[in-house]
């Protein structure tokens, strides 16, 4: 069902989308519901068709061209066919590094606009803003490097042989710029002000892998970012009045981020003995399994 599936989408135009959705959909999970034997396959498949590669380069160039006034609550359906084109895309970028599969045709993404679409949210759905960031992660792991991704932006162009100091911070990061990073970091901890599940995983899930980027890039910048005295706030904001408050997946996940670049401003020792004090007094087998994991990790890190 891949081939004419896929051979569909090449058909189509980005407005087609109550044909579209629906495929590209059955295209990402036909890579993340199948053996990993068949999944090899699949990806080259999808990645061999060349159509339907420039038919997600148009998707995905529609979320700049439009706005969603309706609000964040609200997804229309061209709303509804970009969030499937950034996570099929954020899956192809995986697989493909994962498998080293050849690429027939390269997509080209202007890396300002992918973080404005974060940082100037402009009302956009949760569910849009979660799929950017899951495409972001993908590309963050990857050190923005992937052959099936060509990045251009501000930051891309190769300079003068001699940059300017001002600029040397830059280029450690590139295609990153410092400003870029500050005011995305800004924007990820706004966003996890809202409280909304999916929306909080994905934006602590996001903020590790950007850290994690800078510190092979430049740590003083990754450790500055982690530090951010903004974070403490945050943390204590996201706590609810209950019993076991620091037993979130989000939480533990944030807690563990600022252990691992020993952001003691962040986390002190008295949170860390509160949250093993509420782990000895909780009913382990009752945790969902997301906290079961996080706080897993949380204790593998301490």
């Amino acid at each position: 069902l891949l081939f004419p599936v896929s051979n569909l989408c090449g058909k189509c135009r980005p407005r087609d989308t109550g044909l579209l959705q629906p495929s590209l959909n059955f295209l990402y999970w036909s890579l993340h519901q199948t053996t990993p034997c068949s999944q090899q396959r699949a990806v080259a498949v999808l990645l061999s068709n060349v159509s339907l590669l420039e038919l997600l380069q148009k998707v995905l160039e529609c979320t700049w061209l439009r706005s969603s006034p309706s609000g964040p609550a609200y997804l229309s359906c061209e709303d509804a066919l970009l969030c499937s084109g950034w996570l099929l895309v954020a899956s192809l970028l995986l697989y493909q590094h994962r498998y080293n599969t050849e690429v027939h045709q390269t997509l080209s993404l202007d890396l300002t606009e992918v973080l404005n679409a974060v940082i100037f949210r402009n009302k956009k759905p949760i569910l849009l803003l979660v799929s950017i960031m899951q495409f972001l992660r993908a590309a963050l792991r990857q050190n923005f490097s992937s052959s099936l991704l060509v990045i251009v932006g501000q930051n891309t162009a190769q300079g003068a042989a001699q940059p300017q100091p001002s600029s040397l911070q830059d280029a450690a990061l590139h295609p990153l710029a410092t400003q870029q990073v500050f005011s995305l970091v800004v924007s990820l901890q706004n966003l996890l002000v809202h409280k909304d599940l999916l929306l909080s995983q994905a934006v602590v899930a996001c903020l590790e892998t950007l850290v994690e980027y800078l510190y092979v890039k430049n740590q003083d910048v990754a450790l500055h970012v982690a530090s951010q005295p903004w974070h403490r706030f945050l943390l204590f904001t996201l706590l609810n009045a209950g019993q076991k408050s620091f037993l979130q997946p989000e939480v533990l996940r944030l807690m563990t981020l600022f252990v691992r670049y020993q952001s003691s401003n962040i986390i002190s020792q008295k949170e860390i003995s509160q949250i093993l004090q509420e782990a000895a007094e909780a009913n382990l087998a009752e945790l969902p399994e997301a906290t079961s994991c996080a706080l897993r990790l949380f204790l593998c890190q301490v």
